[in-house]
């Protein structure tokens, strides 16, 4: 079942649904490049999006881009996943081209990002490359997940931020995935909501 959410603010409006599958997704932000980004994330990862934005483009990308990984962060946690079958932990590498990166995630009810990316210029057309620390440090803590994401080796910026989503996407869909184990994947019997 879809979870639906809605954010409004002086500085922007969002009304999305998050639902596991491989549907396409139907996304506009309003900003082409984060569009893409969440294309790819959705299809990587094996969720369906339908995400529709008004913000305050006229100032610039960064309270669409945050704000939306605020909102998508909450849905994902509010998916109906059993957690007492999941992986838990998924990590993956992805290259494109000359690019590699890597995200390691463990669904485990305490939010920390660790991002390490070095972008080699600082936009992709007219999109801050600085606004992808900020999608998934706003994901990331409203997901309540942990996740690792380097970027290992760079060269043209379209390819490193895109290989970041990938990977990101397929980390988190091992993750979440059936581990054919019915018992929580926590010695301690319960992970943190």
């Amino acid at each position: 079942m879809a979870i639906k959410k809605e954010r409004i603010t002086k500085e922007t409006a969002i009304r999305l649904s998050v639902d596991r599958g491989l549907s396409p997704s139907t996304i506009d932000t309003g900003v082409g490049f984060l569009n893409h980004m969440l294309d790819l994330l959705a299809f990587h990862g094996h969720f369906v999006f339908d995400i529709k934005v008004d913000g305050d483009l006229d100032v610039d990308d960064h309270h669409t881009t945050e704000d939306v990984g605020i909102l998508l962060g909450q849905a994902i946690a509010e998916l109906n996943i059993d957690k007492s079958n999941i992986k838990r932990y998924g990590t993956a590498y992805v290259p494109m081209d000359e690019t590699l990166a890597r995200s390691v995630i463990d669904i485990s009810g305490r939010p920390y990002l660790h991002f390490e990316a070095l972008f080699s210029r600082g936009k992709v057309g007219t999109f801050d490359v600085e606004l992808v620390h900020e999608f998934f440090y706003a994901l990331v803590i409203n997901a309540r997940i942990t996740a690792h994401m380097d970027l290992i080796r760079g060269g043209n910026t379209h390819h490193e931020i895109e290989a970041l989503f990938k990977a990101f996407a397929q980390s988190l869909r091992i993750a979440l995935s059936d581990s054919a184990i019915d018992r929580i994947p926590s010695s301690k019997g319960v992970i943190e909501e």
